[in-house]
């Protein structure tokens, strides 16, 4: 009768070490699921980390929300919305600026590719101004993307124009 008492309790030993294992493995599987989407879905829990100005183009085409923003090549900051101004009808775009980089009030915001068919993205070109943009500024000075398609298009009418 002992030897079936002591086989109980360590029967139960074992379940309490499998359900401990369990619950280990489940407990790293939800942090890596958490640490995979921060990383990857490029999430910023700590906005105090940036200010927002605004920029209007005429064509944002190509350019994405997340895109980088960079300033002689380095980036400062990511496009955080992308809307219609409906007073003007232009390109909204906010723009998220790390703290520590201040944009002056006569900067240009350019519509950039990245490389022939690559990324759009915003490059800033600083000005000279004594006046830094404050948070929920515009940059009034700005340069749409170039459309390769229209160019391309012209292109070939022209030829064909000729040709007739």
């Amino acid at each position: 009768m002992k030897h079936s008492a002591g086989y109980k309790g360590k029967r139960t030993m074992d379940k309490r070490k499998v359900e401990f294992y369990v619950g280990l493995f489940v407990v790293i599987g939800v942090l890596c699921a958490g640490y995979l989407f921060v990383i990857l879905g490029d999430v910023n829990l700590i906005r105090s980390k940036q200010y927002q100005v605004n920029a209007n183009f005429t064509s944002v085409s190509g350019l994405k929300i997340g895109a980088r923003i960079e300033m002689a090549g380095v980036q400062i900051g990511s496009v955080s919305k992308i809307s219609i101004d409906k007073t003007d009808l232009m390109a909204s775009v906010e723009l998220s600026i790390d703290k520590n980089i201040e944009l002056t009030e006569d900067s240009i915001a350019s519509v950039k590719t990245s490389g022939i068919i690559g990324q759009k993205y915003i490059d800033i070109l600083p000005g000279g101004s004594d006046i830094m943009l404050e948070p929920g500024d515009d940059i009034f000075n700005t340069e749409s993307s170039l459309d390769i398609e229209s160019l391309v298009r012209k292109f070939i009418f022209q030829k064909e124009n000729k040709d007739n």
